[in-house]
């Protein structure tokens, strides 16, 4: 569900907008960690996907023009990228947890998600419980990372990688048994490896959030809400999310 947190929620005033001052003159710049389809990817030449079209929706309010970064997940989770003022929000299919939160100021949530379980077909590897003995990739700095650091059963070898695109080489050319990612992701893995399956989803609870610097941009956290809360009652969130996930 999603709030506002001032301001009116079909738009902005002037003198809310006004006090938002990016870190580029008329840029709104994201940073986003890619390849995380369809969250965000390169297509030709051009980082594109669902978060960099909400980033686009915040830009729009602002009257601004868009930059996404391609930065290392844990610069974001971190909060050094905001903090450096590499960027002004953070968009990156970014679970809201309290350790996060301790570092950045969370938007409301924009995407609920769960954990799934990846591994090749015929392997007979479908739950927990059979991952004693294997060899399991996840993302470093992830809730994937942080769940099965809590729930993986003795024995198992959890690998760490910087990145999405890693752990699926990975998981494609037999470095590991299995993966645990975000379900939301894991279709794209599927389906660019018939020969792996989504195994089982496990109901974390997750929802995204987008970032901005803790305690240093409230203005820009009331827009980046407001325009959540216009985008679904305009009905644009469900356009953009099926233009991306059916």
């Amino acid at each position: 569900s999603l709030s506002s947190c001032g301001g009116s929620a079909n738009g902005e005033s002037a003198d809310a907008l006004s006090k938002v001052n990016p870190v580029f003159d008329g840029v709104l710049t994201v940073c986003t960690d890619s390849p995380y389809q369809p969250f965000v990817y390169e297509e030709k030449g051009k980082l594109v996907g669902f978060d960099v079209d909400l980033g686009q929706a915040v830009a729009d309010a602002l009257k601004v023009d868009l930059d996404v970064v391609d930065v290392a997940f844990d610069d974001i989770t971190s909060g050094d990228a905001l903090n450096k003022d590499v960027c002004d929000v953070a968009i990156s299919a970014m679970t809201i947890t309290g350790d996060r939160a301790r570092v950045l100021d969370f938007s409301s949530p924009y995407f609920d998600a769960k954990q799934a379980l990846i591994t090749p077909r015929g392997s007979g590897v479908d739950d927990l419980a059979e991952l004693a003995g294997k060899r399991v990739g996840v993302q470093k700095d992830t809730t994937g990372e942080t769940y099965m650091s809590d729930f993986a059963p003795d024995g198992t070898q959890v690998r760490t990688y910087d990145d999405a695109a890693g752990l699926q080489a990975a998981l494609a050319d037999g470095s590991i048994d299995a993966a645990m990612l975000d379900n939301t992701v894991s279709g794209q893995f599927v389906k660019e490896n018939p020969k792996l399956k989504l195994a089982k989803e496990f109901d974390t609870g997750e929802q995204y959030g987008m970032a901005v610097k803790k305690d240093g941009n409230i203005p820009l956290l009331r827009v980046i809400n407001n325009t959540l809360v216009k985008l679904h009652e305009d009905g644009t969130y469900d356009k953009i999310y099926a233009s991306y996930f059916g």
